[in-house]
């Protein structure tokens, strides 16, 4: 797929500090579109991120007022800027501003929690949230799932969602022959140290699958297997608590969080991915995965159900006996854990490539785009 439809000016309301911005952005104005990103202060980029010809403003107000008290400033920014698109991301907060602003999205992005979490939290939330979604000229979801969420909110099952991924750079996301030094079976994780991400889930199952092991006398197998879990958080003290408790100080191991640029690296170590989230809206961590070639165990949470597809293992969420069989599975199968490798790679090139999808983004922007650069 390619867009051959000129360079636009691009406007987008959105979180600078969020990686998943900093791609968008980074993308488009590499194609060569003229690209403005605006955030209140607090969404301000925490590393240079951003590439050197996205203009950059930061709206004066942070927290949740600043969805309420940057309106004018958005608005007169957007009367300056004159752009083709707006893309305002995230349907609560940032929608919310765009709304009260007048300022109508050419696209309003949805990412997740905006559409799964916020609406129930109050009818006036919900209230809300139908106000910006209905206000915006078109709606972005990045899964069908996530499109199908939108539509329940809205109460329209024929509403017109465009399905926009995030994607994965495939040549960077690419596994390479690299001697481990060891012959450890390496089961891995990279993501946040948050109850919801269900990381006590996965150290249990793999406490079971090596008591398991071992009882079995399988004591050789068990004793090459190791878990690894990239990240950092607020669970991090109960969790390195359970670990003690479990005697397994040796073989679970959480080793903090890494820059984004070394996750291909750590990927590239592992035998098995497993993640074990209790809600998911989409999988970025395990387009990762799958595009490096590792065999999946997860949860069957909305969004990783949809990302995984026949390149892995899909068990019950929360059910740690189902975590640990399918985990046991894959250990005692080499040529399954191979098999579920190559399809992932092959499904990630075929449904998430980022190129292809930065494409479809430009295309959908020439659809709805609403002013003509001068």
């Amino acid at each position: 797929m390619c867009f051959d439809g000129g360079n636009m000016r691009i406007l987008f309301l959105a979180a600078a500090d969020s990686t998943h911005t900093a791609r968008w952005v980074n993308a488009l104005s590499e194609r060569g579109h003229e690209v403005y990103l605006i955030c209140n202060r607090g969404h301000a980029p925490k590393i240079d991120n951003l590439a050197e010809k996205v203009k950059l403003y930061l709206l004066k107000h942070s927290g949740m007022k600043g969805y309420y008290l940057n309106s004018l400033e958005l608005r007169k920014i957007t009367k300056t800027v004159k752009p083709d698109v707006i893309n305002v991301h995230y349907a609560s907060g940032y929608g919310t501003l765009a709304r009260i602003a007048r300022v109508q999205p050419t696209l309003l992005s949805v990412w997740g929690s905006d559409v799964y979490e916020f609406p129930y939290q109050s009818k006036c939330k919900e209230k809300i949230l139908k106000k910006n979604l209905r206000y915006a000229r078109g709606i972005a979801a990045t899964s069908y799932c996530m499109a199908e969420q939108v539509r329940k909110v809205l109460n329209d099952s024929q509403k017109e969602i465009a399905v926009t991924p995030f994607g994965i750079d495939i040549s960077k996301f690419a596994p390479w022959n690299e001697e481990k030094g060891n012959s450890n079976i390496v089961i891995g994780n990279v993501k946040s140290l948050k109850s919801v991400y269900g990381i006590e889930d996965l150290i249990k199952a793999f406490n079971m699958l090596y008591q398991e092991l071992n009882n079995e006398n399988k004591c050789r197998i068990a004793e090459l297997l190791r878990l690894e879990i990239y990240g950092d958080g607020e669970d991090k003290g109960k969790l390195e608590k359970l670990i003690r408790g479990l005697r397994l100080e040796d073989k679970i191991i959480l080793k903090g969080k890494i820059p984004n640029e070394q996750v291909p690296k750590v990927l590239n170590k592992m035998d098995i991915f497993c993640a074990t989230s209790l809600r998911e809206s989409f999988g970025v961590s395990l387009l990762e995965a799958m595009a490096m070639k590792l065999p999946i165990v997860a949860t069957d949470t909305v969004g990783f159900k949809e990302v995984v597809g026949d390149a892995g293992l899909v068990v019950d969420t929360g059910n740690i006996e189902k975590i640990s069989k399918a985990l046991k599975r894959l250990v005692l199968d080499t040529a399954l854990r191979k098999e579920y490798g190559e399809k992932g790679r092959k499904r990630v090139k075929e449904l998430y490539d980022w190129d292809e999808n930065v494409s479809k983004m430009e295309i959908l922007y020439d659809k709805y785009k609403i002013y003509s650069s001068k």
